[in-house]
């Protein structure tokens, strides 16, 4: 099936996945905001001394994963532009 303008239409998970990623930069736009404000607002000392020790390691390991796979789909664009 086709639009007037001969655009194929998107599927039900075509049309999920746009708006998953829409929430992933938002988020991701969130967090760096926070982390912004944080960062000029205190120091990083502070910021240690007055975190939950256990949060804070375990928010540190998803960022790590999350940039992991920030990373992967980088090289993936990368391979793609060689082409």
């Amino acid at each position: 099936m086709t639009r007037a303008n001969d655009e194929p239409q998107l599927n039900i998970d075509e049309m999920r996945l746009i708006a998953d990623l829409r929430i992933m930069h938002s988020k991701v736009h969130e967090l760096f905001e926070v982390m912004t404000v944080l960062k000029r607002g205190h120091e990083e000392s502070f910021i240690r001394r007055y975190a939950d020790h256990a949060m804070l390691e375990k928010d540190i390991q998803r960022v790590d994963e999350i940039y992991l796979w920030f990373l992967s789909l980088k090289e993936e664009g990368l391979k793609l532009r060689k082409k």
